[in-house]
């Protein structure tokens, strides 16, 4: 089934975090939106597509904007936030295998999370993702099958935010913080999260401004 004009305008706006933000902020010309998305919502649609349609279906989707913005406001009295940043973070992406996976088990008996040291380790479909504190890096390198690695990162930083009530059944918090690091161009190399706490590792160039975006940001909105 063919996608509906709104469809298409929601969605080529969903790409552009700065879209949507200048949207939540009322500082953008419907028109001229209109004008900026024609050719692009004209190829996603398949057809010819006239401006007065997009800027209705823009205005439509603006109100969707602004209605997380009271979704913010309702989440203010049932959350509060505690937010940290671990420095000296090495990343690795692995290719799926059994073996592999096997092999991670043992840092399980490194790592003292107690201590400070920080570990996350993801298995998806195709690819174990692995984060750990730095001065694991020689282990880590010992224990991965070197043909298994896709990219590693290093000089990484977590920046984890501690939710004072369960954020994950609130709808929109999790989006909204990532599109804050992207309207302030700040690249995630990975997202963790669990029922109270989230996690974005960045690189340490861009620490100090996601760490001031982030703590700007949760404070306006909770």
């Amino acid at each position: 089934m063919s996608l509906s004009v709104a469809a298409c305008v929601k969605e080529i706006i969903n790409r552009s975090p700065f879209i949507s933000e200048m949207m939540s902020l009322d500082l953008i010309s419907f028109s001229n939106l209109a004008r900026f998305l024609k050719p692009k919502v004209e190829a996603m649609y398949g057809k010819s597509v006239n401006e007065a349609s997009i800027v209705m279906a823009a205005r439509r989707y603006a109100r969707d904007v602004a209605d997380e913005s009271a979704l913010r406001k309702e989440s203010e009295e049932r959350i509060g936030y505690e937010i940290s940043m671990k420095t000296n973070i090495y990343d690795v992406n692995l290719r799926r295998s059994d073996e592999s996976a096997r092999r991670l088990v043992s840092l399980y008996g490194l790592v003292k999370p107690s201590q400070g040291d920080f570990l996350n380790v993801s298995i998806g479909s195709h690819e174990i993702s692995l984060s750990v504190s730095d001065k694991y890096r020689s282990a880590v390198d010992e224990i991965v099958n070197e043909e298994d690695v896709i990219h590693r990162f290093t000089d990484l930083v977590a920046i984890t935010i501690v939710f004072k009530g369960d954020f994950l059944q609130t709808p929109g918090i999790l989006y909204l913080a990532a599109r804050k690091l992207a309207w302030e161009g700040i690249n995630i190399i990975e997202v963790i999260s669990t029922m109270n706490v989230l996690t974005f590792v960045i690189r340490k160039s861009e620490s100090s401004r996601a760490y001031e975006a982030l703590n700007a940001f949760l404070s306006d909105a909770l």
